[in-house]
């Protein structure tokens, strides 16, 4: 399941009028790689949940068969939360083993090994871990040595955290993991089933990811993840054909005159006056960049017409510019 019902409220404005599982990496919504991650591991059958912007996601991923898997959706009226939104589909599940993949989360994890894990730890539920150095943004997973969750800690200060372990909002979970989550109301895993799983001493465990992982839900996250998977850290490359060294182009561009300077990934049909400058950056198909533009490691939006100055570590979205 992905979860894709949430406002995306910590990446406004760009999120104002655009769903959070939209928010483009590389010019691909981020949940069409999360798509791919769970398709390169065999994981074909899957549903999201849908709040804000619903149309939007339903109208680009369709059933799914463009990326080779079969996708539903769940509606939510209103927000179920991430476990009562899970629970609201139980009957997905069937009997099986499942995962939930936040819908702004990047990653490049082998999901495979995640459940040859959870199948050899006996786990009811575990959770993907990664070792972060800035502890005070994340909720923190505190484990025994044989990997078994003992505690949480929600966003500690550097001298209160008991561990670096962050939680990634990648879960697997057997289906019995539903009993302890009431139907029709909203109901949080991070705040409620986790903390009752260590309290009846089921088996819970963390399992710790090697490879990338990036929270993109506030803008300097975001920007990040668009950045390092420009450079080739995320294990994903940019649609297109690679023109000149670490630049890359997807369909049709007009950019005689101006100066790219790689990495840079320019979308289809986009515009780049001459005189204009680009570096380290993604430009989204049919975004124009005029004559005395210079952008330094920014993301640019599909459509959108960025003003002539100078810009680094920017987003530009429909009618904003986000700073980080």
């Amino acid at each position: 399941m992905i979860l894709a019902a949430g406002g995306g409220t910590r990446l406004y404005p760009l999120t104002f009028s655009t769903a959070k599982a939209m928010a483009p990496v590389l010019n691909r919504p981020v949940m069409e790689h999360i798509i791919t991650l769970l398709r390169r591991a065999g994981i074909t059958d899957l549903i999201a949940n849908l709040h804000h912007h619903p149309d939007q996601i339903a109208a680009y991923f369709g059933d799914g068969s463009r990326l080779g898997v079969s996708l539903q959706y769940s509606p939510e009226r209103e927000i179920l939360g991430t476990a009562g939104g899970v629970k609201n589909v139980a009957s997905f599940f069937g009997a099986d083993t499942f995962i939930v993949v936040g819908g702004d989360d990047l990653a490049n994890f082998d999901l495979q090994a995640m459940a040859d894990f959870h199948r050899r730890a006996g786990a009811l539920a575990t959770i993907a871990v990664v070792e972060v150095e800035r502890v005070s943004e994340f909720g923190i997973v505190v484990t025994g040595d044989d990997g078994r969750i003992r505690s949480f800690q929600e966003k500690p200060a550097p001298e209160e955290a008991k561990s670096r372990l962050a939680n990634t909002g990648v879960y697997m979970f057997e289906p019995q993991v539903l009993d302890c989550i009431p139907a029709d109301e909203f109901f949080d895993f991070g705040k409620q089933v986790f903390p009752l799983l260590v309290e009846q001493g089921a088996p819970f465990y963390a399992w710790p990811a090697a490879g990338y992982w990036k929270d993109i839900g506030n803008s300097r996250e975001y920007l990040e993840a668009n950045l390092d998977a420009l450079e080739g850290k995320v294990g994903i490359s940019p649609a297109g054909e690679e023109i000149a060294p670490g630049v890359w182009r997807e369909g049709e561009v007009e950019a005689e005159g101006a100066a790219i300077q790689p990495p840079a990934a320019l979308g289809a049909g986009c515009h780049l006056d001459p005189g204009c400058r680009v570096r380290g950056s993604v430009i989204g198909p049919g975004a124009r960049i005029p004559q005395g533009a210079r952008l330094d490691g920014c993301v640019v939006w599909e459509g959108v017409e960025v003003p002539g100055i100078t810009a680094r570590r920017a987003a530009f979205g429909p009618g904003c510019v986000v700073w980080t």
